[in-house]
């Protein structure tokens, strides 16, 4: 039976960190603020896929509060929301996410990020979808002072 799950993260951007979406690192000003690595797309996928397996959330298995987990690259998070689905003799069918940032652009980084995201979740890269959008300057995505993530995730388990 194929199972649905919605994953949404958000994260502030700040100066003094590198900037890491869908594992890849992107040329920018400022990065996102987290304890992890912050990469608010494969933390919004994470979520998607856990819910699709009815578990808690990322921070459940990966708590802030954790200094293991400070400064970790988000695939981990990702191996590890797959490595759930595998135990239960799922798959994941295919993930759709989409990036609010109203800058920088990163049309040009989707290919690399698609195939990060594939590795990690341990699927063909063209069954995940990554899309980008503004917020057409309003309010504090709009004003570049964060980004956004969302993502859906359907699992067949």
């Amino acid at each position: 039976m194929i199972h649905v799950g919605i994953g949404y993260d958000v994260h502030q951007l700040v100066a003094g960190r590198k900037l890491i979406l869908g594992g890849v690192e992107i040329p920018h000003s400022r990065g996102l603020d987290g304890h992890s690595d912050a990469d608010v797309l494969m933390h919004a996928i994470c979520d998607a896929v856990l819910g699709a397996l009815g578990e808690e959330d990322i921070g459940h298995f990966f708590p802030n509060t954790d200094p293991r987990w400070k400064g970790a690259a988000s695939r981990i998070f990702l191996e590890e929301a797959a490595r759930h689905v595998a135990m239960r003799g799922g798959r994941i069918v295919n993930i759709d996410a989409t990036l609010v940032a109203q800058e920088p652009k990163i049309y040009g980084h989707i290919a690399a990020m698609k195939e990060n995201l594939g590795k990690a979740l341990g699927m063909d890269s063209k069954a995940v979808g990554v899309k980008a959008t503004t917020n057409e300057r309003m309010g504090f995505l709009g004003r570049a002072e964060g980004m956004a993530a969302m993502a859906v995730a359907a699992v067949d388990w």
